[in-house]
């Protein structure tokens, strides 16, 4: 009889006062391409650290090679974060730095990073050049590690894990802030290497597979069940409709009529250019969708308007109703905008718990340094009640599961009823259910007057609220219109 390729006998992995899995049992067997899905906070990334050797199993865990094939006999195990350093090997990064190119030179170049991999891993690049292509990567090799944005860097990080070519490869989140597209690429690549002896768990709510994905989990109180599809993988919950606080029930009172106007914008680093003659114009209480590939310049832009660009001055470019750089501070644009994004995830302070997260809101900090007043205090306690995490409020916010961790920083977001909310993909790694209740939330918000500047990939995945889209394609406007049509 042919061995498992993992056999899990009793696992426990257990947290400072939380255990996460308890004497859990699994068997993978040769041929069995896995989908893990279900709900948040069941244990799925637990496991798959715990398989990949990250975490201790104190023996629980067995896997067994194959000493016939010519490919790797190790475990790769893609995280959904990519975590690098700078130069000196810390990783003391702040939110704006990406922008910073002032700075000099803190993190190695995208090609400097593969080539370092790839002598460390005894790889040839050129086994990977056409993939770079497909990705469309090949003009990111200059680029620091420091200037990506979340997809970007999910590409980096699946070019190296792929490339490595493992006989076992665990893929957490896979297609985060990938488009459409790339999607697509990444797909072709891993039925590819199914097919030269690669064996995949891949741990997603998406519903767009490799072909060679056949079979099917979720884990459910320590014990994984096996399904026959997707489709039946447990989600969490339907959201329980609450009233809105009534502090968000307060239209935002303005003295301007455009939020945002941006003529003939370019943005260059050296010679490249990111942004090329865009012009855009946001006038208040309009809901808008930003769209475009990845590498399309979508973050750049937001960066121009929500005050986090060094060379947002200079331009023609004027917010809440002034021309940028006409006396106004950085905090007086920062306190009318509500942001939420893959990076200031990234970036959000470790040691904040729950409630401190919420507070940071008020001072459009990444953490929480100042006392808050009582009618603040009010506005977190009706916040932390709205989307069900009183009972979570004590414990850090990167500890929670990746839906609650979104939930609290919306909450962030709009803690002082901003009139602009910029919501940078907040539903990247939340199956369904969890993306629903998120912009069911940011439809009713936006029935009191809110202007909405919402990024996303997919129709499905974005609010009712939307009238008006503008979509980039290599840091040129694409197209700006009323009617949403499919992009990509």
């Amino acid at each position: 009889m042919t061995e498992p390729v993992v056999h899990i006998d009793k696992l426990t992995v257990q947290y400072p006062n939380n255990v996460v899995l308890h004497n859990l049992c699994w068997t993978i067997h040769p041929g069995q391409n896995y989908l893990i899905g279900g709900r948040s906070g069941s244990g799925k990334t637990t496991l798959a650290k715990a398989i990949a050797g990250l975490i201790p199993s104190n023996g629980a865990i067995k896997i067994n090679f194959d000493s016939t094939k010519s490919i790797p006999a190790k475990v790769v195990y893609i995280s959904n974060w990519f975590q690098f350093t700078n130069l000196e090997g810390d990783r003391n990064f702040y939110y704006q730095q990406r922008y910073n190119h002032h700075q000099g030179h803190d993190t190695l170049t995208v090609k400097a990073e593969l080539e370092h991999f790839g002598a460390k891993e005894k790889l040839n690049f050129s086994v990977i050049e056409e993939r770079i292509k497909e990705f469309g990567f090949e003009d990111f090799q200059n680029a620091q590690l420091i200037e990506l944005s979340s997809g970007e860097h999910k590409k980096l990080q699946l070019i190296r894990g792929l490339w490595a070519k493992p006989q076992l490869l665990i893929i957490d989140e896979p297609y985060t802030g990938l488009d459409k597209k790339s999607r697509t690429v990444l797909n072709n690549w891993l039925d590819d290497l199914v097919n030269e002896g690669v064996q995949l768990i891949l741990i997603s709510n998406d519903t767009l597979l490799p072909q060679s994905i056949n079979s099917y989990a979720h884990i459910v109180e320590n014990v994984v069940e096996n399904v026959n599809s997707s489709a039946e993988l447990l989600q969490d919950k339907k959201r329980q409709k609450k009233e809105l606080p009534s502090f968000l029930k307060e239209v935002p009172q303005t003295d301007y009529t455009t939020v945002a106007e941006l003529n003939n914008i370019f943005v260059r680093y050296g010679d490249k250019e990111v942004l090329k003659d865009v012009s855009w114009k946001i006038n208040v209480g309009e809901k808008w969708l930003l769209q475009g590939a990845n590498g399309s310049g979508k973050s750049t832009l937001l960066s121009l308007i929500n005050g986090d660009h060094p060379q947002a001055y200079g331009h023609d470019l004027s917010l809440f109703g002034h021309k940028r750089g006409s006396g106004e501070s950085i905090w007086d644009i920062k306190k009318k905008i509500g942001i939420i994004s893959p990076e200031m995830h990234w970036y959000f302070d470790q040691n904040a718990t729950v409630w401190h997260t919420l507070a940071s809101g008020f001072y459009d900090s990444i953490g929480w340094f100042v006392d808050v007043k009582f009618t603040e205090k009010q506005q977190i306690e009706a916040l932390l009640d709205f989307f069900d995490l009183t009972a979570h409020k004590d414990q850090l916010l990167h500890t929670l599961p990746l839906g609650k961790q979104r939930l609290a920083l919306l909450a962030r977001t709009i803690i002082k009823n901003p009139p602009l909310l910029v919501l940078d993909e907040p539903c990247q790694g939340l199956d369904s259910e969890q993306a629903q209740y998120f912009n069911d939330v940011v439809d009713e918000l936006a029935a009191f007057g809110k202007t909405l500047i919402y990024v996303g990939h997919y129709e499905s995945q974005i609010p009712n609220c939307i009238e008006h889209r503008i979509v980039l394609e290599k840091g040129t406007v694409k197209a700006i219109e009323n009617i949403l049509e499919s992009v990509e």
